[in-house]
């Protein structure tokens, strides 16, 4: 009997020195792991809705310099990227604004799959330059500094071109002055600036009665939140949308640059979507 009681002793003694091993070969999560591993967790905010209204237009993102623009039965796409199913939920563009020849503005297959036959593309000589000739047939030229206003009688919209362009000595090979274009649209009276890829440049500066502005934001292509902040509060658009964020190190600090302009100007709202879902 007592060589019974010592076998249960012994196994009782060996099966909890074995526990206490595995527990402390565990691998032991550091803070930051643990904030980490708590905020996968943490579920998305589906009740948000992900676009801005004012007035009859609509503002969706799409992804980083992509988004659609909607007013009544019009449909603007700003630089088309990617799955063309991303596009599904919207009617074919009237218009296709793009701002530059980068892959993240200009992406051919995706223009060659939207249904274009009655579509007015609009961008600068050097995007012309990189289409195909099935793309041209509606392609119109416009340069720095040049409107389109004969579009005014059909869809009370006309289109400016803004130059956008690097300052930064060592930036400067990304985005030359004169090559690619920032937009302003002028749609039932509402102005919607479009940084493009850009620095706070003098142009956008010196912009007048901006009622909504698209601004750029990501190092090392276009400019730190310091610079956009700077040049939104020369020339206090009504409303902010930050969009174009993720450089090379990751997403830049929207929040900061929120912070940074209310600081000095309670009356600019600035409105964060998430262009990267």
């Amino acid at each position: 009997m007592k060589t019974k009681y010592l076998s249960i002793f012994f196994l009782t003694i060996l099966f909890y020195a074995c526990k206490s091993d595995k527990e402390q070969s565990a691998p032991i999560l550091n803070e930051t792991e643990i904030k980490t591993e708590t905020m996968v967790k943490v579920p998305s905010k589906t009740d948000t809705p992900n676009y801005y209204v004012e007035s009859d237009i609509k503002i969706t993102p799409i992804e980083h310099a992509s988004m659609v623009i909607t007013f009544h039965d019009t449909s603007i796409y700003v630089d088309p990227v990617g799955e063309v199913v991303r596009y599904a939920d919207f009617k074919s563009p009237s218009f296709i604004l793009i701002t530059d020849i980068h892959g993240d503005h200009l992406d051919i297959k995706t223009l060659e799959a939207i249904n274009t036959t009655n579509t007015i593309i609009i961008g600068p000589q050097a995007v012309k330059d990189k289409l195909p000739e099935s793309l041209l047939a509606n392609f119109n030229v416009l340069e720095n500094g040049q409107k389109k206003d004969d579009f005014l009688n059909k869809t009370a919209m006309y289109i400016e071109s803004i130059p956008m362009y690097n300052l930064r000595e060592e930036a400067l090979k990304f985005h030359p002055k004169g090559r690619g274009n920032g937009y302003i649209l002028t749609i039932n009276k509402t102005r919607i600036y479009i940084s493009g890829d850009t620095e706070d440049i003098p142009e956008m500066r010196n912009l007048k009665n901006i009622d909504i502005a698209l601004v750029c934001m990501n190092l090392p292509y276009t400019m730190p939140i310091e610079a956009a902040a700077d040049a939104v509060l020369a020339f206090q658009p009504k409303t902010i949308l930050p969009y174009h964020y993720r450089g090379t190190d990751g997403f830049s600090n929207v929040e900061s640059f929120k912070k940074r302009i209310n600081d000095q100007n309670k009356i600019i709202e600035v409105i964060q979507l998430d262009w990267y879902k």
